[in-house]
């Protein structure tokens, strides 16, 4: 909005946060015949729950790189229907499944069915066709499955909502209302800090890429910027030395069947309130100074705001914060809302923590000057 411009500077306010998650991924060669069923070759991608893909109407959705005249253009691919299957086996052939567990042989036992017969040209022709490209400018394609069913509102109260990747894309919308509620209330005040959301691709294995929260991408936009704005690189460094980043990323709430897994001094209850996320260990980067821009941020917004630490006999999972972190030197705090189910193809969580989570990635942008 209107209002004098941060200086060169100036430390940012920035969330990061990540649209993957854990799903099954086509192969390149996928097509498969077998026992009068036609298959698709599939790998796991990030740390799936596998026994959530079994028995559930799939989707398919990516992009496919295509040729455009003299150039690569890229098509989107979202195919909403049920398409494929994973079937399980039946008790009958697996008596002991229910004593012993699910024992999924990833390479035997996860490929989906997806018709009796294969298509004209195989899977690659399928896709060429729904990219509304010839299969012979298919020049390559990331392609995964989604579950079909809709999300929905559950629970007698209304209280609960069940989806696919609440696992971050609950994050994502709240960093984007966050920024939108964040701008219109700085517009005509006169200006703050630079404030900006990230969503980064591949948390899920690791953030190693190009597009992920460990590649320079972040540093360069903001060193890009700072340089357009008529600063150079030690107002490059005199920014980051004072910006601050909120981690979002959603969090284990209390498993009421599995108490024996939760930090009984550290319980996170869904429906109250997002959680502060701590580990000894650094696998959050949440430290003294970063957890206190969190904590005034819940305050000034009205938002309760919950602890999460694992139990010490129990390995804690990571975020984008300590790849950030260590990329920018920046002062990083992790956030999330609870959820249980995490990382299975249908998670559940608070629907009256969504609209607290907003609130309090908007206040996180604003910083004190709200």
């Amino acid at each position: 909005g209107p209002g004098s411009a941060p200086r060169p500077s100036s430390g940012w306010r920035i969330i990061g946060a990540h649209t993957d998650s854990p799903n099954l991924r086509i192969k390149p060669r996928p097509d498969l015949s077998r026992a009068g069923f036609a298959q698709v070759g599939v790998d796991v991608y990030g740390g799936a729950l596998v026994n959530s893909w079994l028995d559930r109407d799939l989707g398919l959705s990516g992009r496919v790189q295509v040729r455009d005249g003299a150039g690569v253009a890229t098509r989107l691919v979202r195919v909403d229907e049920a398409t494929l299957r994973v079937a399980q086996l039946a008790i009958h052939l697996d008596r002991d499944v229910n004593e012993r567990g699910v024992q999924l042989d990833r390479q035997l036992h996860l490929s989906p069915v997806w018709g009796t017969s294969s298509p004209a040209g195989g899977f690659r022709q399928w896709l060429a066709d729904k990219a509304a490209v010839a299969v012979e400018d298919v020049l390559g394609f990331e392609i995964m499955t989604h579950d079909c069913t809709r999300a929905a509102v559950l629970g007698h109260d209304a209280s609960l909502l069940a989806s696919a990747r609440l696992d971050n894309l609950v994050s994502c919308w709240a960093a984007v209302g966050a920024l939108l509620a964040a701008v219109e209330s700085r517009d005509g005040s006169g200006g703050g800090p630079p404030i900006a959301v990230v969503m980064y691709d591949h948390e899920e294995v690791g953030s190693q890429t190009a597009t992920g929260a460990a590649s320079t991408a972040l540093s360069a936009t903001i060193e890009r910027w700072i340089a357009a704005h008529g600063g150079g690189r030690s107002d490059f460094l005199a920014a980051l030395s004072s910006s601050v980043v909120a981690s979002a990323d959603m969090a284990h709430g209390a498993h009421p069947n599995y108490l024996d897994r939760v930090e009984p001094e550290h319980m996170v209850v869904v429906n109250q309130g997002p959680a502060l996320k701590i580990n000894a260990n650094a696998r959050y980067a949440t430290d003294a100074l970063s957890a206190a821009h969190i904590v005034e941020a819940a305050e000034r917004a009205g938002v309760r705001l919950q602890t999460f630490v694992s139990r010490s006999n129990l390995p804690c999972g990571s975020t984008i914060g300590p790849a950030v972190a260590t990329q920018l030197g920046v002062s990083t705090v992790d956030v999330g809302a609870p959820m249980l189910s995490m990382h299975s193809a249908r998670a559940l969580m608070g629907i009256h923590d969504v609209e607290p989570y907003r609130r309090l990635l908007t206040s996180v942008l604003l910083g004190s000057t709200q």
